[in-house]
């Protein structure tokens, strides 16, 4: 699918590229797509989207990954790094084949999410979401499907753009749709054979919450709607705490997931935002959109401390990786940011951690000064990687430097980026509060699974199932606000692998107040400042990789892992990590 690395042409595919800390690689062994390998027309189809899980199953393929490309689900054994032996203890597993496949009619997958507190061996839970807006929970080890949720179509019939478990939740999950709305639901309860009533809950600045009406308890539990236009992406905090979303209007909107309540918001500097991460300690949090740009956001401060230029169409991934940001408390050795410095450097998961660690020590009590680098990555539909390092005279410009690291090129732009045409109109948010910092759980093992570790599973678990429980059964006995849906559409027919799917009505409540904002007064405010006016990233690499728009970057511990639209999932091992047998 590549030609090889190191070519002068730019229309040429990387196979490998280099950093400070060494060369990545391209693994051939690892790499995933449609069995068949019959050229796939990805006009039309949905992004493919990758979700990876550990089962611990002791055989040394512990890793399980799922994929989607246009009507098929995939779910494999990784492989990852390690190139299999010939000869080994355990029964030999086929990796050229998938565990199971799925074909589906009338409907695509969008999006799925494993649960990785019940993910054993024997069993794990998949949710997938769907271009018709149902969301179905399934075990691939099994080859079981258990539920189908929105089945009927009662409670949204739009795409659904975003699922993903509630962090510390065995059985809550978060669904959001291209209406703009998102739903929390509870795996142990049905959905409902009428459509469902709300009541309001919590209304605020272009958004606005809904407990679900009914005698009994049913799903959805709440019902949000955020801003205008579709809910392109969310992103739960690394402590779980807090939930960061992203619109189709260009807004990031961050909330307090239990209280409900809105933390600060962030405007493009134009049109949609497609895309939202959180750094490893939950302090900055990074989206990508349609004006090309990354923009980078603190959360404890509510303002855009940065943007990066480097993609020459909409970003569509932005993702932290763990395992390069480095924090060093100072030394008398001088940093010079030089491959030597780098050569030692340990991507395992304890340097993650420890990295979490050292990172909450900036706002203790500790006054030793320390060296803050966080690495983030970015792929977009130009088919480029890029990977993106936040120092630490762009996080802390006032403070002196302790030593000299500014690998980060910072620079004035009187000028937006190419095609980005200024500011999208849009409904004004402030910011409301700024909380105190916490010190957040460990990292989980992929970006892309943003769920606090298994040691805070069952007090964040009872924390949150009593949090949702109680407001739920709290206000479901009031009538804040009672408003009747009429749902008079004709059926609409719809396959899924598992049988029969039908349709009665769609979901036409829309309670938050559309308001348009004079682009002028937005662009040149803390919402959204001027190019001038916040420093302007460059990446430290940026590598054409595919011949179609990139829609995956996952870092891992050994690797990286990257898909395109044309169905391959490739993986890039970190320097020194490619482990091979001998047989």
């Amino acid at each position: 699918m590549a030609a090889e690395g190191g070519g002068k042409e730019m229309n040429e595919i990387k196979t490998q590229f280099t950093t400070r800390e060494g060369l990545y690689k391209l693994l051939s062994h690892s790499e995933y797509s449609r069995p068949n390998r019959v050229p796939f027309n990805s006009q039309g189809s949905n992004p493919v989207r990758v979700s990876f899980v550990n089962v611990n199953d002791q055989s040394g393929n512990g890793d399980r990954l799922c994929f989607n490309v246009g009507r098929e689900l995939y779910f494999y054994i990784y492989k990852g790094v390690r190139k299999v032996p010939r000869v080994s203890p355990f029964p030999a597993a086929d990796l050229s084949k998938p565990i199971d496949k799925r074909i589906y009619k009338g409907t695509q997958p969008t999006c799925h999410d494993f649960n990785h507190l019940t993910a054993t061996a024997e069993s794990v839970s998949l949710l997938v979401g769907f271009s018709a807006g149902q969301v179905q929970l399934i075990d691939p080890i099994k080859k079981e499907t258990s539920k189908l949720f929105n089945e009927e179509r009662l409670i949204d019939k739009s795409r659904v753009t975003c699922v993903k478990w509630v962090p510390g939740s065995e059985s809550l999950f978060l669904v959001a749709h291209s209406s703009g709305n998102m739903y929390l639901y509870n795996v142990e309860h049905t959905c409902g054979t009428t459509a469902p009533h709300y009541q309001l809950l919590k209304q605020g600045e272009s958004f606005a919450v809904h407990t679900c009406k009914s005698k009994s308890t049913r799903n959805p539990l709440l019902k949000w709607t955020v801003g205008e236009g579709a809910l392109n992406e969310f992103a739960f905090s690394p402590d779980g705490k807090y939930l960061a979303c992203v619109s189709q209007d260009g807004f990031l909107r961050v909330f307090n997931f239990d209280s409900v309540e809105l933390h600060g918001t962030m405007k493009s500097y134009f049109g949609g935002l497609l895309c939202v991460c959180w750094s490893p300690d939950g302090k900055y949090i990074v989206t990508g959109g349609e004006d090309d740009l990354v923009t980078v956001w603190s959360f404890v401060d509510c303002r855009v401390i940065a943007r990066g230029h480097g993609h020459k169409s909409w970003v569509s991934v932005v993702a932290f990786d763990p395992y390069t940001t480095s924090v060093e408390e100072s030394d008398p050795m001088e940093f010079s940011g030089s491959d030597e410095d780098f050569q030692d450097l340990h991507f395992g998961r304890d340097r993650a951690n420890s990295t979490q660690s050292r990172l909450s020590k900036r706002n203790s009590t500790d006054s030793r000064p320390v060296s803050v680098t966080y690495r983030f990555g970015s792929v977009g539909q130009d088919t480029q990687l890029c990977l993106w390092d936040l120092t630490e005279d762009i996080l802390f410009p006032h403070q002196p430097l302790s030593r000299a690291r500014t690998h980060t090129n910072v620079m004035n732009a009187t000028s937006p980026p190419a095609g980005s045409g200024g500011a999208n109109p849009g409904s004004n948010g402030n910011s409301i509060t700024t909380p105190g910092n916490s010190v957040p759980p460990p990292l989980p093992r992929s970006n892309s699974l943003p769920h606090s570790a298994v040691s805070n599973a069952g007090s964040k678990s009872s924390v949150m199932d009593g949090a949702i429980a109680s407001g739920v059964s709290k206000f479901a006995t009031l009538s804040l606000h009672d408003r009747k849906e009429r749902h008079h559409e004709k059926d609409h027919k719809r396959n899924h692998s598992m049988g029969h799917i039908s349709s009665k009505s769609s979901d036409k409540l829309n309670l938050v107040t559309k308001t348009k904002t004079d682009p002028a007064k937005t662009l040149g405010t803390p919402l959204c400042p001027r190019m001038e006016d916040v420093p302007l990233l460059e990446p430290l690499i940026c590598k054409k990789i595919a011949h179609e728009r990139l829609t995956v970057l996952i870092f891992l511990e050994d690797c990286i892992v990257t898909a395109c639209q044309e169905g391959f999932i490739c993986t890039w091992a970190r320097p020194g990590k490619v482990v091979s047998f001998n047989p």
